[in-house]
């Protein structure tokens, strides 16, 4: 309680002292105002949103994806409104942008610099757009973030701080599954920190990566026994294989394969550049919906799995190829049409309702149609205008171009590593001491790379690592530590300056903590993190729809399901 109520007085005297960043924050939220005008109660992608919601009303674990994200929809649920769930949502979004404000000027940034970082984030499209949407994207991202936030925001991490930022990273990770690799990287950052800062005697920082990396496992290991209880295996989901047989499509060929019998009724037909984007393909492809059982059973799923990696390991450069196609994706611009059409579709607001399917259920017990107005107690999809042409037509100009988002992730690179120049003019690359750069710029990259590599890339990926290339890029413009006499003592107990600054550990134990870092006493305003540099849409793996054996999709927008 203490450290949160910290955290506001600090908010509102940075926005105080900051009227560039309130006017940002204030467009962003007016922006979200717009959008919940325009669009009362919420939008939907097919199939994912129905799972999360069937999963709230009925929960239970389901075999395509995490359904992390049904638990916090049903802790709204009393209130039958999916208003206040977009709503809420939004506020996340404006939560994380605070927050990549908050790290900023925390090392030092200047408050305009801190400020530009979070523009895109506020202002972007797309970011408000799915934050409206009944998925998974708002909440994981929050989650991370406020992970991160807890990490970064001392030096030094006690423990019961280490086990809650532990705890949030592994329901993110319920929530959605493609953030799986956050549960090594953040205890890792911490160990490495820690052996930086006094080796295996620093028993303190050591002991708060082992209790962060408990925290982690905790909720992921708490979700396998549910999802053990209701299927019959340890697991998060049963679709993994499937995913990545779809990632391999691409480019496996089973001449090169040269698969064993039981898997050559799964080789993709077709030449690779016959098929279509893994994302589309794996939901028209007969080899793997025809088969008995379904994708999604226990041996089909082990068997794709096992086709997908003996595609990997005898064609790499194929697979390296296509992963590398899938990132320079993220940057292009104009934005393709990709994996398809229909799923694309479901990225803009639209001026028109969207149609709800009500005579097919994605969980059983309730159609989608049906638990929409259960849930929400109102018409699942209105629009009203002026107030969504404003929105729409927002979101088709104010985004982050492919070009600039790939410029962000070169400016994070630039606060991890730095030119230096030898006498003998020899140019090479050194680690930056730019506090806190490394771990979010790694962040962002994993969360890019990870889907990619192991289903296929699709734009609604891209959300959530945008906010964590923005904290990177700012974390560039932090001054580096003064090196020498004037350096702050960072031994095992890096926090005892605070105490003798007579500050607690948020800054300044009163608002005029800011100014000081404003006025250039960088030192005393003790940035976060400072070790970092030593430590280092389909939800992912992806959220598509329900799959259900024997069924396949028949178009681009409304796939899986169950009968």
């Amino acid at each position: 309680m203490r450290i949160g109520a910290a955290l506001m007085v600090r908010v509102r005297a940075l926005i105080a002292r900051d009227p560039f960043f309130a006017a940002a924050l204030a467009a962003g939220a007016a922006l979200r105002l717009v959008a919940m005008l325009g669009y009362p109660g919420a939008l939907w992608f097919s199939g994912d949103s129905y799972v999360y919601l069937g999963a709230a009303l009925r929960p239970r674990p389901d075999l395509s994806k995490t359904t992390g994200y049904s638990l916090f929809l049903r802790a709204l649920e009393p209130f039958h409104s999916l208003t206040l769930v977009t709503g809420v949502q939004h506020l996340m979004g404006l939560g994380v942008a605070v927050m990549i404000y908050l790290l900023l000027r925390r090392n030092g940034v200047s408050p305009r610099w801190a400020t530009v970082a979070t523009l895109p984030v506020l202002l972007d499209g797309f970011e408000i757009q799915v934050e409206h949407m009944v998925m998974a994207e708002a909440l994981f991202t929050f989650l991370v973030m406020l992970a991160m936030l807890l990490i970064l925001w001392r030096d030094r991490v006690s423990w019961p701080v280490a086990l809650l930022a532990g705890l949030l990273a592994g329901y993110a990770v319920d929530v959605r599954s493609e953030g799986l690799p956050v549960l090594v990287l953040f205890p890792a950052f911490l160990l490495l920190r820690a052996l930086t800062r006094g080796g295996w005697r620093n028993w303190r920082g050591s002991l708060a990566a082992i209790v962060m990396a408990v925290g982690c496992a905790a909720p992921v290991l708490g979700y396998a026994a549910w999802f053990h209880a209701h299927n019959g295996s340890y697991a998060l989901t049963r679709s993994d294989g499937f995913y990545l047989w779809g990632r391999v499509s691409s480019f496996a060929e089973c001449s090169v394969i040269r698969p064993p019998a039981d898997e050559l009724k799964i080789c993709p037909s077709g030449s690779p550049s016959s098929r279509t984007p893994p994302g589309d393909y794996i939901w028209h492809a007969r080899q793997v919906h025809d088969i008995a059982g379904g994708p999604v059973s226990a041996a089909n799923n082990a068997l794709l799995r096992d086709f997908a990696i003996r595609a990997v390991e005898a064609q790499p450069l194929g697979y390296m190829h296509t992963v590398l196609s899938g990132l320079a994706l993220a940057v292009e611009w104009p934005m393709r049409p990709y994996p398809d059409a229909g799923t694309v579709y479901y990225y803009y607001f639209h001026l028109k309702p969207q149609t709800i399917p009500a005579a097919r259920s994605w969980i059983p017990g309730g159609t989608a149609y049906s638990d929409a107005v259960q849930y929400g107690h109102a018409t699942p999809s209105r629009v009203v205008e002026p107030f969504a042409i404003l929105i729409a037509g927002y979101e088709r100009v104010f985004y982050v171009y492919g070009p600039l988002f790939g410029l962000i992730l070169v400016i994070g690179l630039g606060g991890v590593v730095r030119i230096r120049r030898r006498p003998l003019r020899l140019i090479w690359l050194a680690r930056s001491r730019r506090p806190g750069s490394m771990l979010p710029w790694v962040t962002a990259v994993v969360l890019l790379v990870f889907p990619i590599a192991v289903a296929d890339f699709d734009y609604r990926y891209l959300l959530p690592v945008l906010p964590f290339a923005c904290l990177a890029a700012g974390l560039a413009f932090a001054p580096e530590p003064v090196s020498g006499p004037q350096q702050r003592h960072q031994d095992l107990e890096p926090d005892d300056a605070v105490v003798q600054d007579g500050r607690d550990g948020l800054g300044g134990s009163e608002p005029d903590a800011v100014q000081r870092a404003d006025q250039g006493d960088v030192d005393d305003a003790e940035p976060v993190g400072s070790g970092a540099e030593a430590g280092g849409g389909r939800s992912g793996p992806p959220d598509q729809q329900e799959l259900v054996p024997g069924h396949r999709a028949t178009d681009g927008r409304d796939r899986g399901g169950q009968a």
